[in-house]
């Protein structure tokens, strides 16, 4: 499968799978002499013999490649990048937020984990944000090894013009997420910023000092700017490619806003904590996929009281929230 038009062609590597992600997608671009790959997969087996097969095919091989962009840090974007460059050094592209990420530095890994242990006591999550906590800091010793050895290039703003695209930077699912556009053909790279079937997790994360961003707030004005684009496909990190970005947009912030409405009627019928609403609204799905159900629910929040709907106010060390009048 190819994508051919106005002397850019692109060759999608998907590879499926059984989860609820359906398939992982990268993507080679094609450009005169220039052939870049967006993103790289998982590193397995079924995702390299999927790159090797789909440059045979049309008469590439490793050695054409020109580099590597990555949309943003999460593994199943940036599985190959090792494997690739160790057999044909190519440099790697990256946000500068990946850079620590990515190269799994101690200092903000360490800082990444307290963020996490002083999240969960505020939100109320008991012994199951105990757990996740402890989880997140043994992962910095036990996950150490999958630091990349890649050289990585903070990329600048003017670096993709010799590829008729631009960076757009959509931060919400990931602090580094950036999409990369092509308005003459209304190509849009988008990582995880839109995926049809399902809905991408605006994932609760601290920034490089720390902090915590309003993920879900980030996730949706990245949607909105992308409103204004031009899109004729978007090129999904997984599930098929999108035609028609402008509705599934709509669709999603629709979505989220319907969402908050029901975590509001939550408050008003005494749930306060974000732990309680999302037992509430969760049920046994908050101890099975704490992380992500703490996401949703901390950056629906966040939503709300950025549009002035809710107020919190600290008890005994936890956030509690009330309705704004």
């Amino acid at each position: 499968m190819k994508i051919e038009r106005d002397g850019q062609t692109v060759f999608p590597v998907i590879v499926s799978n059984s989860s609820s992600l359906k398939s992982v997608n990268f993507f080679l671009l094609k450009e005169r002499e220039m052939l870049y790959l967006i993103d790289a997969g998982m590193n397995d087996e079924a995702c390299w013999n999927t790159l090797l097969h789909t440059l045979e095919v049309n008469n590439l091989s490793l050695s054409d490649l020109t580099g590597i962009i990555l949309t943003h840090h999460h593994i199943d974007h940036v599985g190959l990048v090792d494997r690739i460059v160790s057999r044909h050094p190519i440099p790697v592209f990256v946000h500068k937020e990946a850079v620590p990420r990515l190269k799994r530095e101690p200092a903000f890994l360490e800082k990444r984990a307290d963020f996490f242990e002083k999240l969960y006591k505020e939100m109320g999550c008991g012994e199951a944000g105990e757990q996740q906590a402890r989880f997140v800091r043994e992962a910095i010793e036990k996950n150490k090894d999958n630091a990349l050895q890649a050289s990585l290039t903070p990329i600048e703003d003017d670096f993709l013009t010799s590829l008729s695209l631009r960076i757009i930077e959509t931060p919400g699912h990931a602090p580094d997420q950036m999409a990369l556009y092509d308005e003459k053909r209304g190509w849009l790279f988008g990582g995880d910023l839109l995926i049809s079937h399902i809905s991408s997790n605006a994932l609760v994360e601290p920034d490089s000092s720390g902090n915590r961003m309003m993920t879900l707030v980030q996730h949706r004005n990245s949607m909105k700017k992308c409103l204004d684009l031009k899109m004729n496909i978007v090129f999904p990190g997984h599930g098929t490619l999108i035609e028609n970005g402008e509705s599934l947009i709509q669709n999603r912030l629709s979505r989220i806003d319907k969402k908050a409405g029901k975590f509001v009627s939550f408050i008003e019928n005494g749930s306060a904590t974000a732990a309680e609403i999302a037992l509430r609204y969760y049920k046994n799905v908050y101890y099975d996929q704490f992380s992500l159900v703490m996401s949703e629910v901390i950056g629906h929040l966040d939503y709300l009281e950025n549009r002035g709907h809710v107020a919190k106010i600290k008890v005994d060390g936890v956030w509690q929230y009330t309705i704004q009048p």
